[in-house]
């Protein structure tokens, strides 16, 4: 298995080619000595229900996993809180406003984008919304559709840590 940091050769503090790895989750820079430790990012996922106790799911247009089924949700800005975040991305991706974000549990995950391995740690929350007239899909959203627990397939889900997390959510509302 290769090192998370396989792909930086040089320090991004001094700029030194002697930047190696130090353990399997850092790198050291032989000649200035910093250290660059490789950490999970953040992400969110939403379940929201309508009022038949269907569930939004969302079509994804761009890769990873183009066209499959996922959450509606994204990565935590810098100097945001995951509140913060599932709120904007869920505004971003469906138009619409939720309410009462309530954490429900976490998922480890590898996102490959531009080629790289991006280690996620997925936060999924169960959001209210009152107001489903704005619902439309948006930024990197195909489709937005409503499915009863009943016809949900979780091989549909594209993303690892979200096909998982539906595992779960299944167990929850079904």
């Amino acid at each position: 298995m290769k090192h998370p940091l396989h792909i930086f050769h040089y320090c991004p503090k001094c700029g030194s080619s002697h930047f190696f790895a130090r353990n399997e989750k850092s790198k050291q820079c032989a000649d200035c000595g910093f250290i660059y430790y490789f950490n999970s990012s953040a992400a969110v996922a939403a379940i929201i229900e309508n009022n038949n106790g269907e569930i939004l799911i969302a079509r994804r247009a761009k890769d990873p996993a183009k066209g499959s089924l996922d959450l509606p949700g994204g990565f935590i800005d810098l100097y945001e809180t995951a509140e913060e975040a599932v709120s904007r991305e869920i505004l971003e991706e469906t138009r619409l406003i939720i309410t009462n974000p309530s954490y429900l549990f976490s998922i480890p995950n590898i996102y490959l984008y531009s080629d790289f391995e991006v280690h996620t740690v997925d936060l999924f929350f169960r959001c209210k919304v009152n107001d489903f007239s704005g619902l439309r899909a948006d930024d990197d959203v195909a489709e937005l559709l409503f499915l009863s627990p009943e016809r949900i397939n979780p091989a549909d889900f594209g993303l690892t840590s979200i096909r998982k997390g539906i595992k779960k959510i299944l167990q929850i509302v079904i």
